[in-house]
């Protein structure tokens, strides 16, 4: 992870706030590493373009594409949208008028303000990389996921493609790195901006033991950079495109765009402190789905985690690691002729106390790790937290059905009974507290502490589900429970109940 420092927009940022783009970077960077700490998003660097090492990885791609005959001065105009740090074509461009009346253009998609600019700088043949963007494509289907924004950029290369503006002229932008023999020019901030995934595995000398392994995640409105000029300038500078490309679609609050206008923007930091970050992690990756826009709202937020996280999974571990229920405070031992295997659910009939029910839950947990790891890989984290809360209420029914509170511990028969729906409930939870890890990780620590369950046995490679039920040994049956954690996620109250108490 890391911060983009340069360009135009931070150039007039600081000058409007009356300090230097270096101040101003250090502080911002400081703040978003600030809000990942705060998140519990870990990185294994945090990447700076203002860095030595980056600016030196930016010179020698450019003398690449220099080399390469992918780089040629010429003279360019267009429309500019500096927030957005590019030219914009005028089918992207509407007319708004200001107070006064006076018409002026804005980008169709942002309603940033756009003006005319005229420059000579240095021009990437882009219009030459069209049949071998197509190329890598269609190699490669899985290049640009979700599959719209895959044909969204298919689309693109059978439209005009325009050869690309790489510099500024100095005069106008000085906060940037210059271009390698001409001081009179800027490299371009989008250029400077992606080596970044360049200059973090070492590019020039040791980025091979990477790239091009890699994966990208970025948000849909930078997806031509990314999908169509960021390929195209690795191309040319003799390097193969990423691996992939997960793109992601945007927050709406109460199906608004956010925005500075409208005083709706969500702060985050809020939102870890009203629902805690794994309520907030939770939420986001729960409901964020990659193709489309996701609304947001409080009482959304409040009605999910108190029906997922406090109500179904916490009341379970509550109800299934009572003194009240397992006195003895163990992982009670799983009886085979209590609950005997069965090689299709639709043999259970008729089988005691065993549902086909049951039978449905054990083959529907069994499947979870692999369904998981699939979504997971696939880059759809919602599906694969569908699927772990579907199990969790099929696991709440499977108990409330036996009742085991009201079975009668002195009979040896129902000891067993009581021992086997515990153990598979407890399994249960084992597994969704394993698989929950890179969502909720303070939470699912918190469970698997509970159950006993050591550092080293948390590893999705080496899951195995209810090993008794297919005649192997289990390691935690007869095992002391951990002490209590207490609530696992406690209920929110309701937006409109939090306003009034604060008022």
């Amino acid at each position: 992870s890391g911060t983009d420092e340069h360009g135009l927009k931070i150039q007039q940022a600081a000058a409007a706030a009356g300090t230097t783009p270096p101040e101003l970077c250090e502080r911002v960077s400081g703040l978003f590493r600030q809000a990942l700490a705060q998140a519990g998003v870990a990185f294994t660097d945090f990447t700076r373009t203002s860095q030595p090492r980056h600016q030196r990885a930016v010179r020698h791609f450019w003398g690449a594409l220099s080399d390469g005959g992918a780089l040629y001065k010429g003279s360019y105009e267009g429309w500019y949208c500096t927030p957005e740090e590019c030219f914009l074509p005028e089918g992207q461009l509407a007319e708004r008028k200001d107070a006064q009346g006076r018409p002026y253009k804005v980008s169709l998609e942002t309603g940033h303000e756009v003006h005319w600019t005229k420059e000579e700088n240095y021009m990437f043949r882009l219009s030459a990389f069209r049949d071998p963007l197509q190329d890598w494509l269609r190699d490669n289907p899985r290049a640009i996921s979700p599959d719209p924004f895959y044909q969204r950029v298919l689309r693109w290369l059978d439209e005009d493609l325009p050869d690309l503006s790489v510099s500024r002229e100095r005069s106008r932008l000085q906060w940037g790195i210059p271009v390698p023999g001409d001081p009179t020019q800027t490299i371009y901030v989008w250029v400077d901006a992606l080596v970044n995934y360049l200059s973090v595995v070492g590019y020039p000398e040791s980025h091979g033991a990477w790239w091009p392994a890699v994966q990208h995640v970025v948000g849909k409105d930078i997806l031509k950079f990314h999908a169509l000029y960021w390929p195209a300038l690795l191309l040319a500078a003799g390097l193969a495109p990423p691996e992939r490309i997960l793109v992601h679609s945007h927050w709406t609050v109460r199906g608004q765009k956010m925005s500075k206008s409208l005083g709706n923007v969500v702060d985050p930091a809020t939102c870890v402190g009203q629902y805690g970050v794994d309520g907030f992690r939770y939420f986001l990756l729960r409901q964020g789905v990659p193709e489309r826009d996701c609304d947001y709202y409080d009482e959304k937020v409040v009605k999910l985690l108190n029906s997922e996280l406090a109500d179904a999974l916490g009341g379970l571990l509550n109800r299934s690691t009572a003194a009240s229920i397992n006195p003895s405070n163990t992982y009670p031992c799983f009886s085979e002729p209590c609950f005997p295997k069965v090689l299709d659910s639709r043999e259970a009939k008729g089988m005691g106390r065993v549902s086909a029910e049951d039978y449905e839950l054990v083959a529907a947990v069994a499947s979870l790790p692999v369904q998981v790891t699939g979504y997971f890989e696939s880059f759809q984290i919602y599906k694969a937290l569908e699927c772990i809360a579907q199990c969790v209420r099929q696991t709440n029914g499977f108990f409330q059905r036996h009742k085991p509170w009201k079975l009668d511990r002195r009979d040896t028969g129902e000891q067993l009974w009581l021992d086997t729906i515990l153990h598979v409930t407890l399994e249960c939870l084992r597994i969704y507290g394993t698989l929950l890890q890179p969502v909720v990780p303070h939470m699912a620590d918190q469970l698997l502490s509970r159950l006993a369950v050591g550092p080293g046995e948390r590893d999705l490679s080496s899951l195995t589900f209810l090993a008794r039920y297919n005649g192997k040994p289990c390691p935690f049956e007869g095992r002391q429970l951990g002490p209590d954690t207490g609530v696992l996620f406690q209920r929110l109250e309701k937006s409109e109940n939090i306003k009034n108490r604060k008022q």
